[in-house]
Order: C-alpha cells, then sequence, then structure tokens
C-alpha cells in the first residue's frame, strides 16, 4: 500500500520530470558509435519525442549529437490507465478505516503533547485517510531516523587506489542526465547514488570498471523503485557497448552481495516532502529545496551527512533565500533540527551552491532549468547576498 501511495505522490508532486537527455559513451573514456539509434522513451509516463545528444567536456564526456527519442522499446503506457490500475488495486488492499472513536483516548493525549511543545500536529487532519497512515506516521520516521545512521555510506576514498573524487563526480553528472533520459523516479536517481557510495565504501574499483558500478546500481535501483524498470541491454546501449550484458549481471551478483542484499535505507527526498508539510511550503520553496538537495549528490563532501540533515538545510536554505522565513518549531519538531544544529551544513550547501557558474558538472543546474522544475536553477536568489552570507559562515 505504501508502495501505491507514494507513486501517486509522486505523479502529483511531478516529481520526475524529462529534461534533456545525453549520448551514449564511457563517461571516463571510450568510443562514440554514430550508427546506432537512440532508444525510446521507456519510463512510466508517456512523452512526445525529443532531441537528445552527447555533452562533450575536456575530462572524457561524450559529444553532442542529436537524434530523436521516438524508436526502440515503445513500452508506453498512459498516466490515466496508470492511475485507473493503481485505484483498482488500492480499492482491494485497504481495509475498511476504524471508527475515530476507537482511538480518540491516544489522539487526545497526542494533541495535548503538541500543545505544550508549540508543534502542529501535521497529521491531524490526515486521521480520515487510511492510504496516510497518520496514526503511526510518527512511528515511521522515528524507524526512518535510525535506520538512516546504520546505513550511511563511510568516507572510503581514502583506500581507493584507482578512481577520486573527481572521477566520482563525472559519472554522478553522466548518472542524473541518463535518469533524466529514461523518465525514471526522483528516488531512483538518489537509491543509486547511495548504492554506489556503499559499493565503493566496501570494494575497491578500478578505473575501468567505475561506470559499470554506475549503471549496475542504477540497474539495482530501477527494480526497487520503478514499475517499468529499465532492462540490461538500454544500460548496454547507454555505455556505447563497453560492458555486456554478462557483465552487467556479474556485478548486479558482486553488488548486492557486497550490499547483504538491503536497500531499504531513507532517502532525502523521504525527508523532505515531510519537513514540505510541515512548513507547509509553497511549490517554489519546495523544488528550491530539491534542487539544493540534488546538487550534493555530485559532491563527495556530502556522503557522510545524514540524509535528514541534507533535507532540513536545503528546506532551511530555501526558505530563507525565497521570502527569510523562519525555521519554526514545528518544522524543528519534524525535521529532528534545530536552526543552529543545521547551520554548519547549510553554509557548506550555500558554497557549493554559489559555485555552480564555474562548476564543469552542470547536469542539476540544466535539469532545474526546466519550466515544469519552475526554472528554479535560474533564480536571482542564488546569486544574492543572503547565499553569500551563510557561505561565509563555513
Amino acid at each position: 500500500m505504501a508502495g501505491v501511495q507514494r507513486r501517486i505522490m509522486i505523479s502529483r508532486n511531478e516529481e520526475n520530470l524529462n529534461n534533456k537527455g545525453i549520448g551514449s559513451k564511457n563517461v571516463l573514456g571510450g568510443k562514440i558509435s554514430n550508427s546506432r539509434t537512440v532508444l525510446s522513451n521507456i519510463s512510466n509516463i508517456q512523452r512526445r519525442p525529443q532531441v537528445v545528444g552527447k555533452i562533450k567536456k575536456e575530462d572524457g564526456v561524450a559529444l553532442e549529437e542529436k537524434a530523436p527519442l521516438n524508436k526502440g522499446l515503445g513500452r508506453m503506457v498512459s498516466q490515466s490507465n496508470l492511475i485507473s490500475d493503481v485505484q483498482l488495486k488500492t480499492t482491494k488492499i485497504i481495509p475498511a478505516y476504524q471508527d475515530i472513536a476507537d482511538v480518540e483516548v491516544p489522539i487526545n493525549a497526542m494533541i495535548n503533547s503538541f500543545t505544550e511543545l508549540e508543534v502542529d500536529d501535521i497529521d491531524l487532519e490526515d486521521l480520515g485517510n487510511p492510504t496516510l497512515c497518520a496514526e503511526y506516521v510518527k512511528d515511521i520516521y522515528k524507524y526512518m531516523n535510525k535506520l538512516e545512521r546504520r546505513l550511511v555510506p563511510s568516507d572510503y576514498m581514502a583506500h581507493q587506489a584507482e578512481i577520486n573524487f573527481k572521477m566520482r563526480s563525472i559519472l554522478v553528472d553522466w548518472l542524473i542526465q541518463v535518469q533524466s533520459r529514461f523518465n525514471l523516479l526522483q528516488e531512483t536517481l538518489y537509491l543509486t547514488i547511495y548504492i554506489i557510495d556503499r559499493y565503493l565504501s566496501k570494494q575497491n574499483v578500478k578505473r575501468a570498471e567505475l561506470q559499470l558500478v554506475g549503471v549496475t546500481a542504477m540497474l539495482i535501483a530501477s527494480k526497487y523503485e520503478e514499475m517499468y524498470a529499465p532492462e540490461i541491454g538500454d544500460f548496454v546501449y547507454i555505455t556505447d557497448n563497453a560492458y555486456s550484458k554478462e557483465k552487467i549481471r556479474q556485478m548486479e551478483q558482486k553488488m548486492l552481495k557486497t550490499c547483504e542484499y538491503d536497500f531499504s535505507n531513507p532517502l532525502c527526498l523521504h525527508f523532505l516532502r515531510r519537513n514540505s508539510k510541515a512548513g507547509a511550503v509553497d511549490a517554489q520553496k519546495h523544488t528550491l529545496a530539491k534542487y539544493l538537495m540534488e546538487l550534493t549528490l555530485v559532491e563527495y563532501e556530502f556522503i557522510t551527512k545524514l540524509p535528514s540533515e541534507i533535507a532540513a538545510a536545503a528546506l532551511y536554505l530555501a526558505l530563507k533565500l525565497i521570502d527569510d522565513s523562519n525555521w519554526t518549531p514545528t518544522l524543528a519538531h519534524y525535521s529532528g533540527y534545530t536552526e543552529d544544529e543545521i547551520l554548519s551544513t547549510v553554509s557548506k550547501l550555500s558554497i557549493l551552491t554559489l559555485s555552480m557558474d564555474n562548476s564543469k558538472y552542470q547536469a542539476v543546474k540544466n535539469k532545474y532549468s526546466a519550466s515544469k522544475f519552475l526554472r528554479i536553477s535560474h533564480i536571482p536568489q542564488l546569486k544574492g547576498h543572503i547565499l553569500s552570507k551563510f557561505a561565509e559562515r563555513n
């Protein structure tokens, strides 16, 4: 049921949007093929054909060559049919809601405790909706807070002999473009990067295998999150046949064993959605916070930060940049962080944001320059004095 609910929420929040595509090549260097027909749109949401290509970078990223996205797999279903199917399944699996009188005593106690803390109960109005799990959503997030601490990746770059920070950034920047190209969910992207970092925390990887680790992580994440995941052949194509299907299967087995088949870690997105509800924020602030969070994926410095802390810092900075909103007691309560506890991360995030104009890694900025993302990466506040003030605190 939670999975069905999450798919509907994602559709409403427009968090699985397609923008600029990418071409096929080993991002760390490799041969470009000009004769291949570009894959079709293989996502869950039907879109019109677009023009995509390859991006040139001095450190090995591919050249720009345009091709239509209207041939290939064609495994398409309309969004309306998906929603109808989800509704049918939901009708079968959701039990009748418990009478509100049965839980009157614990609800009253909960209301009294929130009144004493001057914190709004953001779930009170959802008690009549069984799909929102209002009775135990607070326990779910308490569990997620414990889980994120157990599964956070370690600082691994010191023991890697052949790869470095720059190679990781190139890979992640490219994978963000792959996610847009395949119209994959935002969860798939975040889980992909998490799997990469967790695997590299436990295994030394050769430079020639780093992109193999990346596409295999995205394959695993797609199977975990997507309704219709890309096939292995799609990842063979996107790497320009740098790796065979058998190589990807072997790496998948190795990564699953190394990660002990456990990919239940909470993601930044989970915490941001909760925080945005607690702050009753509008679409602009929520989208800006998503943009700031996604910037951290490329930067190695943030891999040891807890997802909940990154989500809190991103929303805090978004609130300050848009209209200087306060970090309320309600936000502090539901995020788990006071203003003082996140200022250090806010400062690092501000420095990262200010550096984007001169950065070689533009995938996130380009993605959020689209109108469906409110062109949030080009708002003037991202170059203003408020951001500079937070950056100077580091």
